[in-house]
């Protein structure tokens, strides 16, 4: 058995089922989806049909419908006085419109009239001997005060009398309402004056009993007396306050101890003790000589202090005199103290006395505001009243009126036309069947393309399989049904069919740049009918055509089917070299093609499996790869038996064929982890039958390039 290598490009390694498991997802299959409808167009006509059918039968069961029209219109308004209190909100007039007309209290008014009526016209009775339904509708117009009422029922002469009697019952229905809710309205209202009413006559009779016990002019006269000498003592206070700063500050700014006051100090304490008491403890003018007379006396003494001395006797003469001076203005010093004090002492008596009057007065002010204030509050209170019993009497007056008064807003401006025929029921049923109808079939047609994992694309192997994609092989179109696809010529006119196995060539001889190159290869799939014995022998072919010396080799020991499809003998085989390995070059035909050799399966007499285990295997590969340059080797599919599992660790690499718009990608993921589960090389995926149509597909699409190539030959 050959030693196995590891790929040397990346994308060739072997991978794990865990990272298959994180593959991303898919978009959404819009190209899928496509196909399907192409596929299955046949399913939404046919659901469609379906729908129609049963919305006709349904109708085909149903009585038809007569439908008849009449208008309303909301005539001019009267305004009353103080407004008119029926007024309705003009946003929800429509709605409030259509409820009514079509609620059972007037639909039972109406089959009470028409049962009254003396137009002879019989109710027909429904299924559940109930009065035959009448559907109302109402349509108001575009800026319109006039609206439509369509009534529809089953029979013609009963929808027209119904919608005239439902029309008349409607406006005296909302007549007598209004009368029931403007007497309702009425006796509140009274009630209400008559509450007011007596509440007035409580608070006129309090105000007259104030006024009998006060007399206003009076407590008013009083009250400005009051306030008036208030002001003044309030004044006197003010002034007498000022008084005693005053005294405070010259007493506070006079200093006993000093050798003589100023002029200035003795006159302020004059005036002062003049304000507060009325008398001087002194003449001035006997103040002001002695003053006069010291300031001489010092001046002199100071002249004669420059030529004599201390002791000199005019100079101690000076000094007795200028000591008794100051002797004398100390006793005026002294006396203006006390008065000072004194006049302090009577001002604040003054105060006191001044302070309890303005609080005697106080009292006496705000009792007068009291009672006024008082008297006020009863006036007020007795036109607040008034005024709330004067608009109740308005109101009752009004809502009189109003209740007498037609205030009827809507008339019926056309009456019923006659019934016609409607078939807007029809034609929705119709509708809705073949709406339903078609979204079933195009629902249907979605759900298989959702659940259907094949592999339609290249896009679609890549995100669910995360395998490396060797080769892609284009549908060959035109073939009849069944017939089997020509394998491959020299100069073969498929051009596109021929570039993609030479492609798969190509990429098989130089995919192992730094490994062992893959000799022995091994064809296989998962289930049967993906092409995978037609690949093998495409591509034999053609590595052939390039040159290099190849063996087709039929591994499908149970259902070989390459003898047929090269024309030759199916025996003897690879079953007969299996067992006889020696004899393999006399087994092997070499009459194909040019390079090609072929060696089918033939007829083996022992289980296949057995075998291919057998180490007469390994004898007959080894031969093989040291014969031929190339040897393919078409396999049984991976869930058909076990001889692909077999001889995949065997060879030097797998390809596994995946057939476009056939393969599912849940068995491929399985018999691709098989392989890998047994140590096999697996090559790449060869995407079989591939859609050259589709956008994805970009392989030798250019014929141009064939057929200049074809002419030059």
């Amino acid at each position: 058995m050959p030693e196995m290598l590891p790929a040397s490009r990346p994308d060739l390694q072997m991978m794990s089922p865990m990272e298959d498991d994180a593959a991303p997802a898919s978009p959404f299959p819009v190209q899928r989806l496509l196909a399907g409808l192409l596929k299955y167009w046949w399913l939404p006509v046919l659901t469609l049909v379906l729908g129609l059918g049963a919305a006709a039968g349904f109708l085909l069961s149903e009585a038809p419908t007569f439908t008849s029209k009449a208008r309303m219109w909301e005539t001019v308004k009267l305004h009353l006085p103080e407004g008119s209190f029926f007024a309705e909100d003009a946003q929800n007039f429509l709605g409030t419109q259509t409820e009514l007309l079509q609620s059972a209290t007037l639909r039972e008014l109406a089959l009470a009239r028409l049962r009254a009526s003396s137009n002879n016209v019989a109710i027909p009775l429904g299924k559940d001997r109930e009065p035959l339904p009448v559907t109302i509708r109402v349509a108001g117009g575009t800026k319109s005060s006039v609206f439509t009422l369509e009534a529809t029922a089953s029979q013609a002469a009963y929808t027209q009398a119904y919608l005239d009697a439902l029309m008349e019952v409607y406006l005296e229905y909302k007549k007598n309402i209004r009368k029931v809710v403007s007497g309702d309205t009425l006796a509140s209202i009274t009630e209400e004056a008559e509450r007011r009413e007596r509440d007035l006559n409580a608070e006129r009779e309090a105000l007259l009993a104030f006024q009998r016990t006060n007399n206003m002019a009076i407590l008013q006269q009083e009250g400005t007396v009051a306030g008036g000498y208030l002001a003044t003592l309030k004044t006197q206070l003010s002034d007498f306050q000022l008084q005693d700063r005053l005294l405070q500050a010259i007493a506070a700014d006079h200093n006993p101890g000093a050798g003589a006051d100023s002029n200035a100090s003795l006159d302020a304490l004059e005036a002062a003790t003049t304000t507060g008491s009325g008398s001087t403890a002194g003449a001035p003018s006997e103040r002001q000589n002695a003053s006069k007379e010291l300031e001489l006396l010092e001046m002199e003494r100071a002249k004669l202090s420059q030529n004599l001395r201390p002791k000199h006797p005019k100079i101690v003469k000076l000094d007795r005199d200028i000591e008794r001076a100051h002797k004398l203005l100390e006793i005026f010093r002294r006396q203006n103290r006390d008065q000072v004090a004194a006049s302090r002492q009577a001002l604040q008596l003054k105060m006191e006395n001044v302070v309890t009057s303005i609080k005697e007065w106080e009292g006496k002010v705000v009792e007068a505001n009291t009672r006024l204030a008082e008297a006020e509050r009863l006036k007020l209170n007795v036109q607040r009243i008034q005024s709330v019993y004067d608009r109740l009497l308005v109101l009752v007056q009004n809502v009189g009126i109003s209740r007498n008064i037609d205030q009827e807003t809507l008339a019926i401006l056309e009456p019923a036309a006659g019934a016609k025929r409607s078939y807007a029921k029809e034609i929705s049923q119709l509708v809705l069947g073949g709406a339903g109808g078609l979204a079933l079939g195009l629902g249907l047609i979605l759900l298989m393309v959702l659940r259907d994992d094949r592999l339609g694309s290249v896009a679609e192997v890549n995100a669910k399989l995360s395998q490396v994609i060797v080769g892609q092989v284009p549908e060959v179109r035109g073939l009849k049904r069944n017939a089997a696809l020509p394998l491959l010529e020299l100069n073969d006119t498929r051009y596109a069919y021929a570039e993609s196995f030479r492609s798969l060539r190509s990429a098989l001889v130089f995919m192992a740049a730094e490994a062992e190159q893959a000799k022995v290869v091994l064809i296989t799939s998962a289930v049967p009918n993906e092409g995978k014995t037609t690949v093998a022998a495409n591509l034999a072919r053609s590595l052939a055509l390039g040159g290099a010396r190849v063996l087709l080799v039929d591994g499908d020991l149970r259902k070989g089917t390459l003898h047929d499809l090269m024309g030759l003998p199916r025996a003897p085989g690879l079953a007969e070299a299996l067992l006889a390995p020696d004899e393999l070059e006399k087994i092997i035909q070499t009459n194909c093609r040019p390079n090609l050799s072929f060696l089918p399966r033939g007829s083996p007499r022992s289980p296949s499996g057995d075998l291919l285990m057998g180490p007469r295997s390994d004898q007959v590969l080894l031969q093989l790869r040291q014969r031929f340059d190339y040897v393919v080797i078409d396999s049984s599919p991976v869930f058909a038996a076990d001889d692909a599992l077999t001889l995949a660790p065997r060879v030097d690499g797998t390809l596994f064929v995946v057939r476009s718009r056939f393969s599912c990608a849940r068995p491929v993921r399985e018999a691709l982890e098989l392989l890998y589960q047994r140590n096999a090389r697996v090559l790449g995926l060869i995407l079989n039958q591939a859609d050259a149509a589709a956008r994805s597909y970009y392989y030798h699409k250019y014929a141009d390039y064939h057929m200049a190539q074809a002419g030059s030959q």
